[in-house]
């Protein structure tokens, strides 16, 4: 009979942190430089990639499709030897947004039918628009009309690609998908948005950057317009920066607890989302202080609510909404209708497990509301959620007596975040 993992107990402290932290690698570069060095001319050394669950999917399902992707001699790295895409072959996207929406551009390009599925949450997240794209540029796309997983791609080993129109307003990743692979289109590609506004903008420039530091001719003059020239795409390294994304739960930690928190190696220019962190915090109470060592966060004692509109950063927004659960006035956290078909539904699931835990939460269509109150101790759900458990490990750090269910799915971009919790915790002065 199978088990299930008890919850975990997030530490709690009356005391200031007082902590320096190295963080793994991005998620979102270390997958992009996945597909970029499959779809290269020669071998690629992928320098201090993320090592979890997301990016293992990715590396499998490039496997899968013919490229090696090997460790190096001293684990630290990644190897990618390039193959043109092979099928048949089938692909386990696991909840892994990236694998779900940039391998299947890939696909198109193998010589056979390729297969998608994953988990469960994996089936209700939007992939229609990016399907549609596919079948406009020229591929042979099988879904039944679903729009969804589990569908297959039957790639006749290349695609003419061209113009295409679609709504990217739920997924910035419809774009990137298709630029990712656009230069190994016959045509290239040319990417026109219509809609509301495309969401987690960053993201966007990251790929861009990254298609052209890998030699790509890619043209931004026009707004929601995006062109990939065809042509080869050389790269012989690419170094991954740390996540600033899973810098926010560490950064929190300090403003919660009026202590300190160093984020060694944080970059001095980057197109990541959480470049933000340091202004957001500042906003609510914190000051933030540079050096070649990197990036401190100092709280102050004090927390202050905040009104921002999250739709560029929306991936923030559970560490964000958990330090405005104790804050000293309320906030207002809006532009993220789009998180409802991340992961979980994090809208409600933020309003549903902070009002569980005594908070006063207004749910919207595009955000949440939060008055803070005193908060008491229970079980925190993750939904499976990497980001919905370290904000309950937030909430726990000023809370005693919060447990966070399924801690370890954490694992999805950040393997050892217990323990890197705990020794921040347990560095308190």
């Amino acid at each position: 009979m199978a088990t299930t993992a008890p919850h975990w107990s997030a530490p709690t402290t009356r005391r200031p942190v007082d902590a320096s932290v190295s963080l793994p690698g991005s998620k979102s570069m270390t997958n992009r430089a996945l597909v970029l060095a499959a779809l290269g001319t020669e071998p690629t050394l992928v320098r201090a990639p993320l090592l979890s669950r997301d990016t293992e999917l990715m590396a499998a399902a490039l496997r899968r499709l013919g490229a090696e992707v090997t460790a190096t001699g001293s684990g630290t790295d990644l190897r990618v030897t390039p193959h043109p895409p092979r099928g048949p072959a089938t692909v386990d996207v696991g909840n892994a947004g990236t694998v779900m929406r940039f391998v299947p551009p890939l696909a198109a390009l193998a010589d056979g039918p390729v297969t998608f599925d994953g988990d469960a949450r994996a089936r209700e997240r939007p992939v229609g628009p990016l399907l549609a794209a596919l079948r406009d540029l020229g591929a042979t796309v099988v879904d039944d009309g679903r729009g969804a997983l589990p569908l297959v791609i039957h790639g006749r080993g290349e695609l003419p690609g061209g113009t295409v129109t679609l709504d990217a307003s739920s997924s910035s990743q419809f774009v990137s998908a298709l630029l990712l692979s656009g230069p190994r289109f016959a045509q290239g590609v040319e990417v026109r948005h219509v809609g509301a506004p495309v969401p987690s903008r960053p993201h966007l420039d990251m790929t861009v950057a990254m298609l052209r530091e890998a030699g790509a001719r890619v043209v931004t003059d026009t707004p929601d317009v995006w062109r990939v020239a065809p042509g080869p795409l050389r790269t012989t390294a690419i170094t991954v920066e740390l996540d600033l994304s899973n810098a926010a739960p560490f950064l929190a930690a300090a403003l919660v607890t009026g202590g300190r928190v160093t984020i060694n190696g944080w970059p001095e220019n980057t197109t990541q989302p959480g470049s933000v962190l340091p202004e957001l915090f500042t906003r609510m109470g914190g000051t933030v202080h540079r050096d070649p060592a990197g990036l401190t966060l100092h709280g102050t004692g004090t927390i202050q609510g905040i009104s921002a509109d999250l739709h560029e950063i929306g991936e923030l927004t559970p560490t964000i909404a958990a330090v405005a659960a104790l804050a000293e006035t309320p906030s207002r956290l809006t532009g993220i209708a789009h998180l409802r078909r991340h992961e979980t539904d994090r809208i409600a699931a933020l309003a549903r497990e902070i009002t569980r835990l005594g908070g006063n939460v207004t749910e919207l269509e595009d955000g949440l509301v939060i008055e803070p109150g005193p908060l008491h101790g229970g079980v925190f759900h993750s939904y499976d959620d990497h980001r919905m458990a370290t904000s309950g490990a937030v909430l726990g750090l000023a809370v005693p007596e919060i447990s966070v269910e399924n801690i370890a799915t954490t694992g999805k971009t950040m393997p050892n975040f217990p323990e890197l919790w705990g020794e921040v915790v347990h560095a308190a002065t």
